[in-house]
């Protein structure tokens, strides 16, 4: 019998945001709305390319927005967000 794969919390409020419509995808809109002050958190894949990791952890660290890197891949993240493209960023709207 196949076990059933335990979901992390990091992927149960992302799932929420998502739902809720918070959520900003791609490196380009989360760096500027990171950069705006608009966002409360900002989640990397887990294969995000080190220039782009390194620069939004330098954005993030200077508005004091928590980063979270993810154990999901670019791929498993696009998948998530129901879209059928890679997503390495994805910021979340503060409320």
């Amino acid at each position: 019998m196949a076990k059933k794969k335990e979901i992390s919390p990091e992927i149960l409020e992302l799932k929420k945001e998502l739902e809720d419509k918070r959520a900003v995808l791609g490196t380009r809109q989360s760096l500027k709305s990171l950069k705006d002050g608009l966002l409360s958190k900002i989640y990397l894949a887990k294969n995000c390319p080190a220039a782009v990791k390194d620069d939004v952890i330098y954005n993030a660290g200077l508005v004091n927005v928590p980063v979270i890197v993810l154990k999901q891949d670019n791929e498993d993240l696009g998948s998530l967000c129901k879209k059928q493209f890679f997503v390495s960023v994805l910021g979340i709207k503060k409320r």
